[in-house]
């Protein structure tokens, strides 16, 4: 097997997500307590959880959990779900049997780091870039440009990480109609679904426009519940289920138990979560947006389409890297430098940093960063 690179990000994390004061550059929306979560339980359901056997589950995921799941998807039933610890065992199951060596995969550019380096871990790759001056979208005559005959899977992400950009509906019906006339797999990274400010128009999931669509989501970043660790892919192609959970036997091997019977209460109060986590957005929103017009020399903005992250252009002298880590180091304010998100696959942008709005208590962390740039600009 391949030896697989740093992970950039999840390195960076380890650093400093638990050190630094203000945590500003999160993809996850504000999260709960289980207090919090049980009190939306029904009496049943905590009975579940209080009583519950702490054995194997099934590779597949709980029965239960896998119907309440696919109550989210118009054309998917319990059968066609296959639950992960997290998305991105999803991630890596998806491209382990989709591709082989003798396969081609197409990748946006900039993105979360193993939908690309998986790819090009087992075969061929192509990379194309999202336009910044088109509004982060994805050129489609671009994609059917980097098709060939052995293409396999395109993988996309909308919303977006990091710009937040959701990708007009036109131009994904589009895409879907290409991929189907070559046969090629869409995994869409969708685990920001259902995020962003209120009246956010969100793209359908793509296993229920697409026979070949893999829909990946997760209870970690709309929901914020990333302490359950747990993933799905729902996929119209039982084959292909099939095949990744008999991959999930080297991995996981099944789900914990106390998450699954946690996970299906949240999904059962979806609305309420994600109703509270656009809300905080909503909150949110206008204070950075109020932030960047005050330094507007030193920063460029834009108001991203949905989930809990923005990607501006940093325009100071020093460069992006340098302001990113001098202010963690000085100010306790974490961001995610565009560094992070270079791609072996092309030219990706270097001015840029990821920023996060959905969690509560902003404030203090804009204070902080107030404050730095009055001391150094």
């Amino acid at each position: 097997m391949t030896m697989l690179p740093d992970f950039r990000l999840e390195t960076h994390f380890s650093k400093w997500e638990f050190k630094a004061r203000y945590h500003m550059t999160a993809s996850d929306a504000e999260s709960i307590s289980v207090r919090d979560l049980l009190a939306m339980a029904t009496p049943g359901e905590r009975e579940e959880f209080e009583g519950l056997w702490l054995g194997y589950t099934e590779t597949f995921g709980a029965p239960d959990l896998r119907e309440t799941i696919a109550t989210l998807y118009e054309n998917r039933n319990a059968d066609e779900i296959l639950c992960f610890a997290g998305a991105s065992e999803g991630i890596f199951a998806a491209n382990s049997v989709i591709l082989d060596k003798d396969s081609h995969a197409i990748v946006v550019t900039p993105n979360y780091q193993s939908h690309e380096t998986l790819p090009i871990a087992i075969c061929e790759a192509t990379g194309v870039a999202l336009d910044p001056d088109d509004g982060w979208s994805l050129d489609i005559d671009r994609i059917a440009e980097a098709v060939k005959p052995n293409t396999k899977l395109v993988t996309i992400n909308f919303p977006h990480n990091p710009t937040g950009t959701i990708l007009p509906l036109d131009r994904y019906q589009a895409l879907i109609e290409l991929c189907r006339k070559h046969g090629i797999y869409i995994l869409h990274d969708e685990i920001f679904n259902g995020l962003g400010p209120t009246g956010t128009q969100h793209l359908p999931f793509v296993t229920d426009v697409y026979e070949r669509g893999l829909s990946l989501n997760v209870m970690s970043k709309s929901y914020g519940l990333p302490g359950l660790r747990i993933g799905w892919i729902a996929c119209a192609d039982k084959e292909v289920i099939s095949r990744m959970e008999r991959m999930k036997h080297y991995l996981s091997i099944c789900n914990s138990g106390p998450s699954e019977r946690l996970a299906k209460i949240a999904l059962r109060n979806r609305d309420k979560l994600l109703g509270r986590n656009c809300r905080i957005i909503d909150e949110n929103l206008p204070k950075w947006e109020a932030f960047f017009e005050r330094y507007s020399g030193l920063f460029d903005w834009r108001r991203p389409d949905g989930s809990c992250m923005a990607f501006p252009r940093y325009k100071g002298p020093e460069g992006v890297e340098q302001f990113c880590r001098s202010l963690v180091e000085d100010s306790g304010v974490l961001f995610l430098p565009s560094t992070i998100y270079r791609s072996e696959l092309g030219a990706t942008p270097t001015d840029r940093f990821r920023l996060g709005f959905g969690r509560t208590g902003l404030d203090e962390g804009l204070a902080a960063l107030d404050d730095y740039i009055m001391r150094h600009f």
